[in-house]
Formats: C-alpha cells, structure tokens, sequence
C-alpha cells in the first residue's frame, strides 16, 4: 500500500512539473509572439508616417514628422537602455525616470495623430509650435539620456580594460620568473685564533684540542718487500745450506 502511495505521489509531482513547465513555455511564446506583433506594428506605423511626411505638405505633413521623430528616440533610447540593464543593475533609478518620459511621450504621440487627422489646416497650424517645442524637450531628454548610458558604457569598458591589461602585466611577469635567484651566500667571519694560555712562570702552553692517540708511541712503518737489498750469492748459497740441514 506504501509502495501504491508513494508512486502515486511521484506521478502527481510529475504531471505538476510538466504542466508548470508547459505554462512557462506558452506565456513566454506568448511574449515573444507579442513582442514581435509590436514590432511589425511600429514598423508598419513608422512606414506610414514616411509616407504621409511626403505625400501631405504643410501642417499635416509636419505634425507626422513629428511623431516620426518623437517615436525613433524613444525607441532607441529604450532599446539603449534595456541593454545596459541587463549588465547594469543600478540603473533602476534611470528606468524610473525614462517611464515617466516615456508617459510624456505617448502622450504627445495621441495628440499628435489626432491633430493629423483634423481636417481643419488653420487649427493644426495653431497648435504645432506648442506641440513641436514639447517635442524638442523630449527627444532633447531622450537624447541626453542615450548619451550618458553611452559615456558610462565606455568608462565601464575603460575600467575594465585597465584592470584586466594590470592583471596580465602581473601575470605575465610572475610567469617569467619560472628559475628562483640564488641567494647570497652568508659572509662569515673567521672565528679568531685561540689566545695560548700562560703558566704560572709565564711560559705559553698549546690550548687547541689534542687529536686522539697523539701521545701513543708511533706505530712502526712495515719494510716494503719490493725495497729490500737483493742479497749476494755466497749468502744464497748459505741460506740453503742452513734449510738442508733442517
């Protein structure tokens, strides 16, 4: 019965991971499906506001340019920073202020495309220079904002190219030092030659430690046979005399 339970168990955990993992996988097919859906629409958007900047001259044609103009900064400028999150996890600060540039943004870009689609010329020619100077603010924001992500992007990469050139030049010279230099032999002193003790009547007596067996009798050098004097022949002749009568 144990057995039944736990294997029922390990079954239910496995569909439970199998159905977390698929759901995982649908939103983030979802969001990739969504983001691409994004794209093709703002392409398809900027496509027409091209077209319009040429084919409608004067206020019309001049408020599509803006929108063209305001909707590429804010765009580069978000992909700017999305990038620069993604290593850099201190500008949660940055992020902040460019959503609330880009609520401005999008809300220009409304009254912009309604302010296109007036048919009366007189009231788009009266509202485009306010509309236009709040243009410059923001794209003037944006392009400041891309610039400073630009300047810390190159100090970041600086610093580091610094520090890892410092690390090698380190490394590569300890790899050099593959044999250890000698080291100086120790100067040492002769020790002083020991100052011969006096007897009572002055006489100077040797102090050095006496080798062993110094004051032993010398030992007798053995006669080399090869130094021997060759003897005579009459004295031949009498050593063997001497060992016949033995």
């Amino acid at each position: 019965m144990e057995t039944i339970t736990i294997m029922a168990l390990i079954f239910f955990l496995l569909v439970a991971v199998a159905v977390y993992a698929t759901v995982k996988a649908v939103k983030a097919a979802k969001r990739g499906v969504d983001r691409t859906i994004d794209q093709a629409r703002r392409s398809v958007e900027d496509t027409a506001l091209r077209a319009r900047t040429f084919a409608r001259p004067g206020p019309a044609g001049e408020a599509a340019q803006l929108r063209l103009t305001l909707r590429t900064s804010m765009r580069v400028t978000q992909d700017a920073l999305a990038a620069r999150r993604a290593e850099d996890a201190s500008l949660k600060e940055t992020a902040a202020l460019f959503d609330r540039l880009s609520s401005h943004g999008h809300q220009l870009d409304d009254e912009l495309r309604r302010l296109e689609q007036d048919p009366d010329r007189d009231e788009i020619a009266r509202r485009l220079p306010a509309l236009r100077r709040r243009t410059e603010q923001i794209t003037e924001a944006a392009t400041s904002l891309r610039s400073a992500l630009r300047d810390r992007a190159h100090h970041d990469s600086e610093d580091d190219l610094g520090e890892l050139a410092e690390q090698i030049r380190v490394e590569s010279g300890a790899l050099r030092h593959w044999t250890a230099e000698p080291a100086p032999a120790a100067h040492q002193k002769p020790e002083p030659w020991p100052e011969p003790e006096r007897t009572e009547g002055g006489t100077p007596m040797q102090t050095w430690p006496e080798t062993p067996g110094s004051h032993t009798a010398p030992t007798p050098t053995a006669i080399d046979p090869a130094t021997q004097r060759t003897p005579y022949p009459w004295e031949r002749q009498r050593r063997r005399d001497a060992e016949r009568e033995r």
